[in-house]
């Protein structure tokens, strides 16, 4: 299940998208117009800075921007830093321990069927397919 930082996260791109005008966005009114707790989104915008997606300046005139134009923002991207692993199972996890019973597991190829299936449509996706402009 995608969590709220990630489901915010992405509405946090959204809404800088479609407000950019050059100079940085306070937080404030991102919160206002999400109507999410701005508390929350500090939480959130900090991980994205931190993960490269935002630049954050603090003071007056200050905000976020994005770091690039929104059809360079992978949707999965995006979720896989605020959540992790996409993996629907433990044993598919990037840093996933060789399981020993990978080579008789009759469930196996299912669950990396439906992994497969789920990052090719987050991959898929771009910040610019969901901007409103």
């Amino acid at each position: 299940m995608i969590s709220t930082r990630g489901r915010y996260a992405i509405r946090v791109l959204i809404d800088l998208a479609e407000n950019e005008n050059g100079s940085y966005i306070p937080l404030k009114d991102i919160a206002a117009r999400q109507n999410i707790s701005k508390k929350y989104l500090e939480i959130i915008v900090k991980d994205m800075v931190a993960g490269g997606l935002l630049t954050g300046v603090s003071g007056k005139g200050g905000g976020y921007k994005l770091n690039r134009k929104p059809e360079e923002y992978n949707i999965g991207e995006v979720i896989e830093l605020m959540e992790g692993s996409l993996a629907t199972v433990a044993c598919l996890a990037n840093d996933a321990v060789p399981c020993p019973r990978a080579g008789e597991c009759e469930t196996l190829p299912m669950w990396a069927e439906y992994d497969k299936l789920t990052r090719d449509f987050f991959h898929s996706k771009w910040l610019s397919d969901l901007v409103r402009k």
